[in-house]
């Protein structure tokens, strides 16, 4: 079943917007009468029916909402630095929210390679990853931010900070509790500094690790992101 994203959906006619009808009309080929489902991106997920094939302005017959499947009763989200590759932080995003996540921040740090992101382009694979995989909710990305600025916003949650140190035994699998809020701190591929681990610590921060292997950057965040989805769906 193909899946489109309309964040304005409701029931009744509507025009999707230039680059959705493209897509529908030019990339899926969809035609008067072809059956498909849309997602406000909210937790909704409407029946829809083409009703004119423009490929630039593609009207539906939108009915029958319905809450999507990707719902959880605890707060997940994740913290990254950029990398400098940014076609890995792409990869970040689209299965983390292949994999289910609520909220992605993104801050620079003293050892960042990339302080400038396109926040268009991550949106774009946001949504694209949300279609692929039949989501109902798009996860929420926040603006660039600093460091220092991160550490010190109010989360309702445990907050950990993943950090590359001898002196960190404590496994994030183990420490974090299944239905806990949970806010992960990711570094970037040179790590935090004491000084930043310390400014976090001092914000409410527990140092975590995430196993004995060395990971990169967005592997460590899919990682956190894995292990937190599953601890909760465990019984």
């Amino acid at each position: 079943m193909h899946f489109a994203c309309l964040p304005e959906a409701k029931i009744g006619i509507m025009t999707l917007p230039e680059e959705e009808s493209k897509h529908c009309v030019r990339v899926l080929r969809m035609e008067v009468g072809t059956a498909f489902k849309i997602t406000n991106g909210s937790g909704k997920i409407f029946d829809a029916v083409m009703q004119e094939a423009h490929p630039k302005k593609a009207v539906v017959a939108l009915s029958n909402p319905e809450k999507g499947y990707d719902f959880w009763s605890f707060k997940l989200c994740i913290a990254i630095a950029p990398t400098k590759n940014n076609d890995r932080l792409e990869w970040f995003l689209e299965k983390a929210t292949e994999i289910g996540i609520d909220e992605i921040f993104l801050f620079h740090s003293f050892h960042s390679e990339r302080r400038q992101v396109k926040p268009e382009r991550l949106q774009k694979v946001l949504v694209a990853a949300l279609k692929q995989s039949l989501k109902s909710r798009l996860p929420k990305i926040h603006d660039l931010q600093s460091f220092n600025q991160f550490v010190k916003q109010d989360f309702q949650g445990r907050k950990f900070i993943a950090w590359i140190d001898g002196g960190v035994t404590d496994l994030l699998a183990n420490t974090y509790k299944k239905g806990e809020n949970c806010l992960v701190l990711i570094g970037p591929e040179g790590d935090f500094s004491p000084e930043e681990v310390a400014l976090a610590q001092i914000n409410g921060f527990e140092t975590v690790s995430l196993g004995q292997a060395r990971l990169r950057t967005e592997t460590a965040a899919l990682v956190a992101c894995h292990s937190l989805q599953l601890i909760n769906q465990m019984k």
